[in-house]
């Protein structure tokens, strides 16, 4: 027949990928034969699903398997699998192209200054690309299922910028990857080593991985047979580890299939193993990492992960998004059921009740994880929050069902704890409350010393009252579901008023009456730039600060919606001043009124600043600034 030969470049970045790659990700250069094992389980999976509706696709071979071989005098190691292989077309989408939207950010993240490390391989997307890191040219001889056998293509690269695709006859479905390896990389040509490998990356893959068997030594004045089929020996264990017994699992066993299952070189922070019977019979096996997987990082919640379903040990899909919410992206595992239909579809999945009752499930498993680690472990817990403390924070929006069991596990800094770590919970602080006290008070600020440094605490701090520092970007959007916590209410020290007992009123009533002529001084001299001036419960030390309203958004977030480009409403704010401090005196003393309204100004915008506003003209304010220090 006559073949189909031609030469085309890589896209640009996944030169640059390749060229990383390459020359970059050298510390972990025996990660390649796990993502490609795990490649060629991937399309075994796949084949087996397919093969549910079209039994036709098992033609010639009915039996899913992945080889590793080796050949020392040709000095190349063979990866084959009897999987769902590709077309042309597949070929050039899956291997030319690398068709994701964060793959800028991933080279962006890979070039930096620290050195890359081979971790971030198939965490990616690239696990294929491993392959260059031991070799210097990559063969792919691939057939699809059901396709006729002169529907094969062989794809070639030495990994520089260019790739052959060439049609070619090939007798059996699957694909085979060649690695024709560099001169430096002899270890990969032993059997031992090979072995080794496959049982410490892939020995929970649920197919067969087969290895040739040493030959055994000739006898005397026998020749070595070097043209004999190889004989095969399965290599891994090649069974499914959620279907054993939890007594039958060791804890290395646990890691090992979460390393494989995970694209991960750290150890899991935890794992719930779990086999539920009755009307509806289903079993999860669920991790929680110890770091955040490279995906969730960069790409955040477009491209998030879900958990591998299996239907009856048949697999299903591999991100099964359905099965957990989008704050819980960050759990790896398997969920296998028994009696979900095999032919549901993605639509279906999506308003299936016994899929519902699952993620249920599964929900209730990660945060009874979460907790017993936040019990059992506060050094892996504070990692972990660490780690995912903001995506957690997600679901007090997100998942009202569980907003209370989210609320306990998260942890916050506090004016009574250590600085800026955050380690606080709720539960602490409601434990310490004082008798009377009802309500959680916090602050939220763009960071920890601009919470713990705001003039609202200051009240606070005269009275002994704990104020929670709420200082991460999603903190304030999250508060804006989260009410309240164990019948408490929650409140910002700066909305609203605040609640004070009757001697208090009394004295701020005092207060308010005597600065009355000051307080209408500075409405006039600020004109349009406040909505209110008032007299301050907050302060004992400062001059001034920003009040808002309760459901007023605080000045920082409107700041950073405003920089990302989002319409926020303009509103003018509450200036609260204390009186009895010396600026307040020196304005109320100014009979010059140009000199007072540049004095009334700075208070303003000394208040703005400290609650994170931008200044309107900071111009302005610099050469306001310079005429008091000359005394202009």
């Amino acid at each position: 027949m006559t073949t189909t030969a031609e030469t085309r470049k890589f896209e640009a970045e996944v030169a640059q990928v390749l060229h990383l790659v390459t020359h970059s990700l050298y510390s972990h250069k025996e990660i390649f034969l796990r993502e490609l094992i795990s490649n060629a389980s991937d399309a075994c999976d796949k084949l087996r699903f397919e093969s549910i509706a079209s039994p036709d696709l098992l033609a010639g071979a009915g039996d899913l398997h992945i080889d590793v071989s080796w050949d020392k005098a040709a000095r190349t190691v063979t990866i084959r699998d009897t999987g769902i292989g590709m077309s042309r077309e597949d070929v050039v989408a899956n291997i030319g192209t690398i068709a994701s939207s964060g793959t800028r950010r991933f080279l962006e993240a890979m070039s930096g200054e620290q050195k890359a490390d081979a971790r971030l391989i198939g965490q990616f997307g690239v696990g294929f690309y491993s392959a260059f890191v031991v070799a210097d040219r990559v063969t792919v001889l691939t057939r699809h299922a059901g396709a006729a056998p002169e529907a094969g293509v062989k794809w070639e690269s030495d990994g520089r910028g260019e790739y052959s695709l060439e049609d070619v006859t090939l007798p059996e479905r699957g694909t085979t990857v060649v690695l024709h390896l560099k001169a430096d990389e002899d270890e990969f040509l032993d059997g031992w080593k090979l072995r080794s490998l496959v049982r410490k990356y892939s020995d929970h893959v649920a197919f067969p991985i087969r290895m040739p068997k040493d030959a055994p030594m000739p006898a005397e004045g026998e020749d070595e047979k070097t043209d004999a089929a190889p004989e095969w020996e399965t290599a891994n264990d090649a069974s499914a580890l959620w279907t054993k017994s939890k007594s039958d699992i060791s804890d290395q066993d646990y890691q090992g299939f979460y390393k494989s299952l995970g694209h991960d070189f750290n150890d899991a922070a935890a794992w719930t193993h779990n086999r539920v019977e009755g009307s509806q019979s289903f079993t999860t096996l669920l991790y929680l990492p110890s770091q955040p997987p490279f995906d969730l990082m960069m790409g955040g919640r477009d491209e998030r992960k879900g958990l591998k379903l299996y239907i009856k040990r048949v697999f299903v899909m591999d991100a099964a998004e359905e099965l957990l919410p989008n704050y819980l992206r960050f759990v790896r595992g398997v969920v296998d059921a028994d009696d979900l239909p095999l032919n549901v579809s993605r639509e279906l999945l999506q308003q299936n009740r016994q899929l519902d009752r699952i993620k249920g499930a599964c929900v209730k498993r990660v945060l009874d994880m979460i907790e017993k680690l936040a019990r059992d472990d506060a050094e892996t817990f504070a990692a972990f929050h660490k780690a995912f403390g903001n995506t957690l924070k997600e679901g007090i929006v997100e998942d009202a069902s569980n907003r209370e069991r989210i609320a306990k596990i998260l942890r916050f800094a506090s004016t009574k704890g250590d600085g800026a770590a955050q380690t606080v919970s709720l539960d602490d602080y409601v434990g310490r409350m004082p008798v009377g006290q009802d309500t959680i008070w916090y602050i939220t600020a763009d960071g920890y010393k601009a919470a713990a440094g705001s003039p609202q605490l200051e009240a606070f701090r005269a009275k002994d009252i704990e104020v929670l520092l709420m200082f991460d970007r999603i903190d304030e959007w999250m508060l804006g579901s989260l009410h309240e916590y164990a019948g408490k209410s929650m409140k910002n020290v700066a909305k609203g008023e605040l609640p004070l007992d009757e001697a208090d009123k009394a004295k701020q009533a005092e207060a308010a009456t005597a600065a009355a002529p000051l307080v209408e001084k500075i409405k006039r001299l600020l004109g349009e730039r406040v909505g209110d001036v008032r007299v301050s419960a907050r302060l004992t030390d400062s001059p001034s600060c920003l009040a808002l309203a309760d459901y007023e958004m605080a000045p920082h977030l409107a700041r950073l919606l405003r920089e990302a480009g989002q319409a926020v409403p303009d509103s003018k704010p509450t200036l609260e001043i204390n009186p009895q401090h010396a600026l307040l005196q020196r304005i109320d003393g100014e009979i010059d009124d140009a000199k007072a309204t540049d004095l009334a100004t700075l208070l303003l915008e000394q208040a703005e600043i400290a609650a994170g506003a931008p200044l309107p003209d900071p111009a302005a304010f610099v050469q306001r600034m310079n005429r008091v220090l000359l005394g202009a």
